[in-house]
């Protein structure tokens, strides 16, 4: 299928070439959920943490005796029932990540690009490159359209693009190897250089 391409400034630079395996796909919310939920799990910090009854500071003095008060049974401070005693079952650090294979991630992805070009949201443009300057760009981006836009470029990113682009609110740049499902579904606008097209083919095949 062909897409047409533009320039930074608005004019058109002809057209190329999209591969059906990546944009043409019928997009799969289930697997689109799968991969972000993937994402997100493995993205979680998993450092809360609680003391259980070992680590509170109380004496293990038996707080009364043990008959004769009308009362409960108790021996430890530290027990989970008392104000500032340990928590009982509480969460510790762990890792909130779980495995997808390989093949699924890349399934993923082609779906979630698929999406963007259903969508109407897929813009192919034939460079991103710019001299630094960051009002030039947010006043392109402005004319455009891009309110909250993602650009994927090639193996590398132009440094005055990314350089102009960290300062504009709703704009971010990757290389094709950081395209991840999450990043082009939350963005408004997926832009894509003629570069990113071809890398992203050859990483996808």
């Amino acid at each position: 299928m062909k897409a047409d391409v533009i320039k930074l400034d608005g004019g058109n630079a002809g057209s190329v070439e999209l591969d059906e395996a990546l944009f043409g796909l019928e997009p799969r919310a289930d697997i689109l959920h799968r991969v972000v939920r993937w994402q997100r799990n493995n993205a979680q910090a998993g450092t809360h943490k609680v003391k259980t009854r070992s680590e509170t500071s109380y004496s293990t003095k038996k707080i009364y005796r043990q008959k004769g008060t009308g009362g409960a049974r108790h021996g430890d401070r530290n027990a989970p029932i008392f104000r500032g005693g340990g928590i009982y079952k509480g969460p510790t650090p762990r890792s909130h990540g779980h495995e997808l294979p390989k093949k699924f991630r890349k399934l993923g992805l082609r779906h979630a690009l698929s999406a963007k070009l259903k969508a109407g949201e897929l813009v192919v443009i034939e460079d991103a490159t710019s001299e630094g300057k960051t009002a030039a760009l947010a006043k392109q981006v402005k004319e455009l359209g891009w309110k909250r836009a993602l650009v994927i470029d090639g193996a590398t990113v132009n440094e005055g693009f990314a350089r102009a682009a960290k300062n504009i609110d709703g704009l971010d740049i990757l290389p094709t190897i950081g395209a991840n499902v999450y990043d082009i579904l939350k963005r408004d606008t997926l832009v894509i250089t003629k570069a990113g097209v071809e890398a992203l083919e050859a990483r996808l095949k």
